[in-house]
């Protein structure tokens, strides 16, 4: 199990959303395919098929509990939670990065 499910499974099982980076949810979130945009300290995330628009702010090195809370209701409602995102395509990674 590499380090984004073992990520993953810490947001799924709701034990630790006071101590969630933010740099790594962000990551978790486009390796699981969503297009980020920044906009000041504005993370905002959205995904072809999916209407909630994900809309991250740092609170310092952390993720805010809420918004932890907000992804992982996306999550489980449409069943993210069984995407491998540990093998994502570098190609893509690298695209996002750009």
């Amino acid at each position: 199990m590499g380090k984004y499910s073992k990520l993953k499974g810490r947001i799924l099982s709701g034990t630790a959303d006071s101590n969630i980076e933010f740099r790594e949810l962000c990551q978790l979130l486009i390796r699981l395919v969503f297009e980020e945009r920044v906009r000041g300290d504005h993370h905002i995330f959205v995904k072809e098929n999916i209407t909630e628009i994900i809309n991250l702010q740092p609170n310092g090195s952390k993720a805010k509990p809420y918004q932890v809370k907000q992804v992982r209701s996306i999550l489980t409602k449409y069943m993210l939670g069984d995407a491998d995102v540990d093998e994502i395509r570098s190609d893509y990674l690298l695209e996002q990065r750009r």
